[in-house]
Order: structure tokens, then sequence, then C-alpha cells
């Protein structure tokens, strides 16, 4: 780590910062968005999108009651148990908490985010919000196990299952290349076919209604807008919901979105 990163984060009050905190653009190292109680609620926990809530709290005060669902783990112990954290490539959603919004919090945010966790939030007003909202709360023994599982789109297909069919795609399967012409001169799945997005209505008799459908693209994006043509033509359809790098050889590699 370079000297000036060194002071910065000394500053900051952290120790042993290490040099993977280096080379995330700006704002993200400083950085954080701030949610309210009822937004926590309505937009994450009654829709169950899937987000790791953290209690930073003393564990003698989540024994008495936390958020449903929430992790504990004490704000002094965060830097050391990065290793417990999810995959940083699966993006998790990370929603910190303590007594109130705190100084204690803004640190763990900050250490997440240093760490490589981008998508990190504060509760705004921490447990005493959250109580004052009269929101639900649990208690009984303390969960000490950070796991994240994303939870797939509606058609979305696995990465692994797509890389299965890629292998040897079944007769009954057809794997739909949905980027541009030129996109697609540059390489292609083997036995893939072209129909680029926005030419899939006119285009819809080219597209067998007696196979299975799988549609990518280079990122997700226009390959789930094909499901959703598809799927409304009658077609057994899934996408693929991931960046996809594709050589002239057919070789391609995968990184999730």
């Amino acid at each position: 780590m370079s000297p000036n990163s060194a002071s910065k984060a000394e500053k900051l009050g952290y120790t042993n910062v290490k040099v993977y905190h280096e080379g995330l653009p700006a704002w993200t190292q400083k950085n954080y968005t701030v949610l309210s109680a009822q937004s926590l609620k309505e937009a994450w926990m009654d829709k169950e999108v899937p987000a790791v809530i953290l209690d930073i709290r003393s564990a003698d005060a989540a024994k008495k009651e936390v958020i449903k669902g929430a992790v504990s783990l004490p704000a002094g112990d965060v830097e050391k148990s990065l290793a417990k954290f999810p995959a940083k490539d699966l993006k998790p959603p990370i929603i910190i908490y303590s007594d109130t919004s705190g100084d204690d919090a803004a640190k763990a945010a900050k250490t997440l985010i240093f760490a490589g966790y981008k998508n990190t939030k504060i509760l705004a007003g921490g447990m005493a919000a959250w109580q004052e909202a009269k929101l639900a709360v649990e208690n009984g023994s303390l969960n000490n196990t950070i796991a994240y599982v994303p939870k797939p789109k509606p058609g979305e297909m696995a990465m692994e299952d797509f890389k299965k069919i890629a292998a040897s795609t079944p007769a009954d399967t057809l794997i739909l290349d949905v980027r541009n012409k030129e996109e697609a001169a540059a390489g292609m799945i083997k036995g893939a076919k072209c129909v680029p997005d926005e030419e899939i209505l006119d285009r819809i008799s080219e597209i067998p209604k007696d196979k299975k459908i799988v549609a990518h693209c280079s990122t997700g994006v226009r390959a789930e807008m094909a499901y959703h043509k598809l799927k409304e033509k009658g077609y057994n359809v899934q996408f693929l919901n991931a960046k996809i790098d594709i050589n002239n050889d057919g070789n391609y590699r995968l990184e999730r979105p």
C-alpha cells in the first residue's frame, strides 16, 4: 500500500488496511447509501430481496432482539471477519445497523467498501429507528453466519446450467444469440443462432417453437428483453443473466453481472 493510502486509512481510524483497498473508484472508498427503516421493510424484506443485514451492536444487545434475519457481528470484528463474507463477485447488498446511525456503522460501511463490497448501506437511525417504527424483531439464538444467495429473475438460467448447454447443446435446445450482427461476427458459441433482440418480432418464424430457447447477449440486458418477447409468444425460453465475452473460436468467458 502506498504511504498516501496508508495515511488516509489511518485518519479514518483503520489498522492493517491491505492493498486490495486500492484501485476502487474514489467515491466508493468514501461513500455508502442510507435507507430508512420503512424502505428496508417495504423495498427489501416485504419483497424478499436477498441481502445481508448486519447487526454490529454488541452480542449482549443483539441477544435481546435483532431485525429479522440479521447477522450479529460486533463492530470491532468486521475488519477481521472479511473472509467470512460472501464472494465479492456476487455483489451482495449489505445493510448495516447499530443502536443509532452512529460512527461505528459508518466505519463498518467504509471497511466493507474498501474491501470491495460496493453495495453497502446503512440503516438510518439504526435499531432505535426500527423499534420506533414498531417493525418486526426476533430474539433467541444469534445468527453468526454471513450468507447470501442471489434471487434469480423470472426466466434466468444459472451460469453452470448455461455452461453445460454450451458444451453440448441438446437436440431439443437452441442457444439464441441476441447481440447485434457486428458483435456476433467477432465470435459466437458453436451451434448458436443470431437474431438480434430488435429483430426478434420481425423474424419470429426463424425461431423454432418446438425447442427450448436459451437467449444470451453480452451483459444479460438484451437477453432478458428477448426472454419477455418470446415468453409472450408462448416459447419455452430462459436467458443468461451474465456478462459473456466470446472469441472467434467460439470459446467464451462468463462473469456475473
